[in-house]
């Protein structure tokens, strides 16, 4: 019995001194490893860029273990540590360190001549629209000296600089004036456009003809409107009482939603959103899906926000303006709706970022659109007129 525990006491002992020489090759194998990186030459990465580790990889005697994105959404000096497997298959480590930058400028409106009158009480810097994709309060500021209560051309220069120090500078001239005692208010003109003759000029195997509604429509004749040969609509759902406010429904939705489903025209929604936040543009999906689910909703939901007079009290981001469209649609996508954005070319092109990742409802009173993004739909006017809606009506075409 004793002879048997021996042996058995020897064999633990052997296993045990076996383990230990295992644990200690292995840990001169990894201390003695090669390990050959090269990253590439410029590691000052844009905030915001859409790399994988392996872009920042110029040569490596391995494979990387898990080429993972990289964050780059804050500016900053930023490690990065990763493991593979090189080339004597010994799984090692390797860090590196790569500096986030913004090295976009702030936007600023090209404005160039600003009329007051004489005395007046004006903010000059609220004529201009001022805002960064990465700064939420880039410094915007008048430069140059001008009198308000003395007539004459003031040449001035307005300047938007961001955290990082990239600026933008805009000349313009302020002009003060004397105050016309016979100001005559000028009288707007009343345009018009037909749908049948949008029907004509735009209507193809790839199109579609429709319209987009709300209140202001007042009562709709929905079988007038589908006899005119209007092939889908957006119908308001509602929207936010300002910022931070309570949520509406548009008091003609149900009556729309209801009116256009009977005709079989297919229906999308917009919903006019005062969001400040994603946690807000969140909730406000959420509140959405729970207003239209016995509906029959074929078309996108649209996150329609236009806030731009107010955008400096926001204190968003262009990045933060534009995540907050991606976390609402992300949201409408789990209840399988499709969502988009509508904005006018204006902001597609200077203030939203990267707008071309989603789809898109272009705002462009013109007969002929020279937007250069992709877009669904196109809203071509706001003057339409149409028979079975009494007033004016917003114009739409869908592209197949």
């Amino acid at each position: 019995m004793r002879k048997i525990l021996k042996i058995v006491i020897i064999i633990v002992i052997v296993l045990i001194i076996g383990l230990i020489l295992k644990f200690l090759y292995e840990d001169y194998r990894i201390k003695h490893a090669k390990i050959l990186v090269e990253t590439i030459e410029n590691l000052d990465i844009e905030v915001y860029s859409e790399i994988k580790l392996s872009d920042l990889i110029e040569s490596i005697n391995g494979k990387i273990i898990k080429d993972r994105k990289i964050n780059t959404q804050k500016i900053g000096k930023k490690e990065i540590t990763f493991k593979y497997i090189n080339d004597e298959k010994i799984k090692v480590e390797y860090s590196f360190e790569i500096n986030i930058v913004d090295i976009t400028p702030p936007y600023i409106s090209n404005t160039k001549n600003i009329t007051v009158n004489k005395g007046s009480s004006v903010n000059l810097e609220s004529r201009f629209f001022c805002g960064d994709n990465y700064d939420r309060t880039p410094k915007c500021e008048v430069i140059g000296e001008y009198n308000i209560n003395e007539l004459g051309d003031y040449n001035l220069v307005y300047k938007a600089t961001d955290s990082s120090d990239n600026t933008t500078e805009n000349e313009f001239t302020l002009h003060v004036i004397e105050p016309s005692k016979n100001e005559n208010k000028s009288e707007s003109v009343s345009t018009k456009t037909y749908f049948k003759d949008i029907v004509n000029i735009h209507k193809n195997e790839n199109t579609k003809i429709g319209i987009d509604v709300s209140k202001w429509q007042g009562d709709i004749d929905f079988k007038k409107v589908k006899e005119a040969g209007v092939e889908f609509v957006f119908i308001k759902l509602g929207g936010q009482e300002k910022k931070n406010g309570e949520y509406y429904i548009d008091r003609k939705f149900e009556e729309n939603i209801k009116g256009f489903t009977k005709e079989n025209i297919p229906v999308g929604i917009y919903f006019f959103s005062y969001a400040d936040s994603t946690k807000e543009a969140k909730k406000q999906a959420k509140w959405i899906i729970k207003q239209i689910k016995k509906y029959k909703i074929e078309l996108p939901i649209v996150f329609d926000w236009e806030n731009w007079e107010s955008f400096k009290e926001y204190k968003l981001s262009f990045y933060e303006l534009t995540k907050m469209n991606e976390v609402f649609i992300k949201e409408l996508e789990k209840e399988k709706y499709k969502g988009m954005l509508y904005s006018s070319k204006y902001y597609l092109e200077n203030i939203w970022y990267k707008p071309e990742r989603f789809d898109i409802w272009l705002a462009h009173y013109t007969d002929k659109t020279n937007y250069n993004g992709k877009y669904k739909f196109w809203q071509l006017c706001d003057d339409g007129i149409i028979d079975g809606i009494k007033g004016r009506v917003d114009i739409d075409i869908m592209y197949n």
